[in-house]
């Protein structure tokens, strides 16, 4: 990828992120990434394209994260790491607004992509059986619904919410 390229899916993914998709212009895309505009359609056609490179990263990103939980074999190993992803894709500001994007979407485009938490949701499942639970597959939709739920309120609903806590919480529901 050239360094423009990056520089205007970078301020593109933080305006999205901070001003909502539809509330960005790409003039001003191309005016923070210090771009002309006409560069920008030259890579990515519109402003949809451009959201699409975005969101097509996410994707990525999301089966890279989600690899290392499906392929554990320890049950307690799989719901851990799965409450403690939240902590793994928030260690980088620049990671904080590309996460915090993707939520933006889902909620402004009204795209949830439940397709991208199918192998989670399975391990989750597997694990839950595995442990002994009564209902593995509503146990592991509760919890993947409960991360939904802090990480929006995390990232769209409430500056400041320490999401750290609740967190801890799950974990030691879980006892791992």
């Amino acid at each position: 990828m050239t360094d423009k390229k990056e520089k205007i899916l970078n301020a593109a993914l933080e305006l999205f992120a901070d001003e909502g998709f539809k509330a960005t212009s790409t003039s001003k895309v191309a005016n923070k990434a210090g771009v002309s505009e006409g560069l920008i359609f030259r890579h990515f056609t519109n402003k949809e394209g451009l959201l699409n490179a975005i969101v097509d990263e996410g994707e990525k990103r999301v089966k890279l994260l989600y690899a290392d939980i499906v392929l554990e074999t320890e049950p307690k190993e799989v719901i851990k790491k799965t409450i403690e992803t939240f902590n793994t894709v928030n260690k980088e500001p620049d990671e904080v607004h590309f996460w915090k994007l993707q939520y933006k979407i889902k909620w402004e485009m009204e795209v949830y992509g439940e397709h991208k938490v199918e192998p989670l949701q399975k391990a989750l499942t597997k694990a839950f059986e595995a442990l002994g639970y009564n209902q593995p597959e509503a146990e592991a939709q509760l919890l993947l619904i409960t991360i939904d739920g802090l990480a929006t309120r995390f990232y769209l609903q409430q500056k400041g919410f320490k999401i750290e806590s609740q967190l801890e919480l799950l974990k030691k529901k879980y006892k791992v």
